[in-house]
């Protein structure tokens, strides 16, 4: 991480899973709570939360593949190689790697996506979860609207067949982050202009947008295959689980969030927050509150 100031004392690993390199922080004592970040940011996005976890928890942050620093693989047949299963089990070997064999989940964005495939893959593993931000994968595609079409453009854009996403992507990574960000709720403004860089450093690096492509594909794939067959085998989040949206986000708008989940948990409740999609960067300290109510703390 170039800004490693933004998480100071943060101790910083790469492991390995299948040959895939994992770009892992950590810090704090406590209960294991991992943190999975959105698109199109990196681990970065928790700075201003994750200091203030790491009083009270064993806190772990880490970079999906094809996000941040952690390594890019070659997409592969129907781009299974980012399926969130293996985002999952990637989550999942890190966090026995540091010896936790049982945790807490706080997710964002497409890490709150892989957050959801780790529940019902790893039920054994995941404690609670907290998501933010999101409803399931295959309720939002099915129930796509022209106002999500419009908000969520990237969707959409994203899947396109190769290579023109990832030639445009490339052109200019910078810019396609600051459009994606920019367009929401709270503009650019919501971001730490280091924690901004930061993300557009790492839409840079080699592979990236074919990494980020392939993530969407999968969800609008082999990811929808998986979580249909969970469906129809009664499956569902048996964990505790939180959600968390912004009332002026697209989700929360085009949605509605407790009524969407309910069929894939056991164990839901929710609510909105006065802010918009980027929840741990716009409302910090709300967020910490609820993390500091939902979550155990001791090991």
């Amino acid at each position: 991480m170039q800004n490693a100031a933004m998480l100071d004392g943060f101790e910083t690993l790469r492991l390995e899973r299948d040959g895939v390199a994992l770009n892992v922080r950590r810090a704090g004592a406590g209960a294991p709570l991992l943190l999975l970040h959105g698109h199109p940011q990196t681990h970065a996005m928790w700075h201003r939360v994750a200091p203030q976890l790491a009083h009270d928890f064993s806190v772990v942050l880490m970079d999906l593949r094809g996000y941040g620093d952690s390594g890019r693989p070659v997409p592969g047949e129907h781009s299974a190689a980012y399926a969130k299963r293996e985002m999952a089990a990637d989550a999942a070997a890190v966090m026995r790697q540091l010896g936790h064999e049982r945790f807490q989940v706080l997710a964002h964005d497409r890490g709150a996506r892989v957050a959801h495939r780790l529940a019902l893959d790893h039920p054994a593993a995941v404690e609670r979860l907290m998501l933010l931000d999101i409803a399931p994968t295959l309720a939002m595609y099915r129930q796509t609207t022209d106002a999500f079409a419009r908000a969520y453009w990237h969707w959409f854009f994203l899947i396109q067949p190769p290579p023109l996403p990832e030639a445009l992507i490339g052109s200019d990574p910078g810019r396609y982050v600051r459009s994606v960000m920019g367009a929401r709720h709270a503009g650019l403004q919501a971001f730490a202009p280091e924690a901004l860089s930061e993300y557009e450093r790492c839409a840079a690096i080699a592979g990236t947008a074919d990494a980020i492509c392939a993530d969407y594909r999968a969800s609008a794939g082999i990811d929808l295959q998986h979580d249909q067959a969970d469906l129809d085998a009664g499956r569902r989040i048996t964990q505790p689980l939180r959600v968390l949206w912004g009332e002026h986000g697209t989700v929360g708008r085009c949605f509605d969030v407790p009524a969407i989940w309910r069929p894939y948990t056991a164990d839901l409740t929710a609510r909105s927050l006065p802010c918009g999609h980027y929840i741990a960067e716009e409302a910090p300290a709300l967020l910490l509150d609820e993390t500091s109510n939902f979550f155990r703390k001791q090991a």
